[in-house]
């Protein structure tokens, strides 16, 4: 198992993945399918989808509502079965009060006998990393956290 990022050689399944992520572009979504197989599922905070077509939707909406979305990938770890990937996030959002995000996470992925993703789950906390950034609703959420807080 890969514990090196820098190791991480781009002819092993986790090591393609982390470079069609960092190299991740609306030109570049057109090779879905060699990074997932056709019934790939996909979940994150906001998605649960299967199959390439609409797993490239949720890249497409990324791209179409996001300013410059780039992925950079910290951590692998990972074999032929499976991988785990740690991962920062940036974009700027756009519209009124646009803003430099980023959005710290990581991600399990599952691979089929041919190196391809078949499941792909993303865990993040939207709540830290989203929600609580928002004026009104995030004065709520910290009200709640620190009530609860240990």
């Amino acid at each position: 198992m890969s514990t090196d990022r820098n190791r991480c050689a781009s002819t092993t399944p986790i090591g393609r993945v982390v470079d069609f992520f960092e190299t991740l572009s609306p030109s570049s979504l057109h090779r879905i399918g060699d990074i997932y197989a056709v019934d790939a599922r996909f979940t994150d905070p906001f998605n649960e989808v299967q199959g390439t077509s609409a797993i490239a939707r949720v890249f497409e909406h990324m791209f179409a509502t996001t300013e410059a979305p780039r992925f950079a990938v910290m951590d692998t770890l990972g074999d032929d079965a499976q991988g785990f990937v740690t991962w920062t996030f940036h974009f700027r959002s756009v519209g009124f009060g646009a803003r430099d995000w980023t959005i710290r996470g990581a991600s399990h992925l599952a691979f089929d006998q041919h190196g391809r993703i078949h499941v792909h789950r993303d865990y993040w906390d939207a709540a830290q990393e989203f929600y609580e950034r928002w004026p009104l609703l995030g004065a709520l959420l910290r009200a709640i956290k620190r009530r609860i807080r240990a």
